[in-house]
């Protein structure tokens, strides 16, 4: 390899046509990780709410020791290459399902000229955008740019998806530790009053894209 030639990350494989796929064969989990019933739990809780269509072989899933974050979506113009959890710091859960909205986001849908991804563009999430940019601001340390990344729309939509996960997952264990967020006033999470309505258009973005079996009322 020449030097000063940066090596990229393998990218995930293609193979066949999409189709509609349950979250567990589109992620492959850490199976030798301590993290593995952890992320086992939160990605049931978000299978049961939709699927994804894809060709891409199983994105995985790698544990880190990253202190500065607690995860992170890697990918090469539309193809991903993984997504990382931190095992540090006890936010993993939210760390996963923020970094896997970041993945059905991806893939959803991405325009290559312009590099949009679906919260921001796509018409099946008109609905949800115009309701998420109703919420309060939340704030986190930083300067202006940190500021503008966080309040940016795909990061609007990763921390309401995970949000929603918990909220409707069934499993109180998740609902109890969405509670433990809010009653911290956490700011990767909103207040359950306000943010009601919002979840209630994450599911409605499935439902429109046919990933789902829930039959929402469309209508306001």
């Amino acid at each position: 390899m020449p030097v000063g030639q940066r090596r990229y990350p393998i990218c995930v494989a293609r193979e066949g046509k999409p189709r509609l796929r349950a979250l567990e064969d589109v992620v492959a989990l850490p199976r030798r990780s301590t993290l593995l019933p952890e992320l086992e739990r939160a990605l049931a809780a978000a299978s049961r709410l939709h699927g994804l269509r894809s060709d891409l072989e199983p994105v995985p899933v790698r544990p880190t020791a990253t202190i500065s974050e607690a995860g992170a979506y890697r990918f090469r113009l539309r193809d991903p290459i993984d997504l990382r959890v931190s095992r540090v710091g006890g936010r993993s859960t939210l760390g996963f399902l923020h970094e896997l909205g970041h993945l059905l986001d991806h893939q959803i849908f991405y325009d290559r000229k312009t590099r949009s991804w679906a919260s921001a563009v796509h018409p099946a999430f008109a609905t949800w955008r115009a309701v998420a940019a109703e919420l309060e601001p939340r704030v986190v340390p930083g300067g202006s740019s940190r500021q503008r990344y966080f309040h940016s729309v795909h990061e609007l939509w990763a921390r309401g998806y995970a949000q929603t996960v918990l909220l409707r997952s069934g499993d109180r264990a998740l609902e109890r530790r969405l509670a433990k967020l809010q009653a911290e006033d956490d700011a990767h999470v909103w207040p359950a009053e306000p943010f009601a309505r919002v979840a209630v258009e994450v599911e409605r973005v499935f439902e429109r894209l046919g990933l789902t079996q829930l039959s929402l009322p469309l209508a306001a």
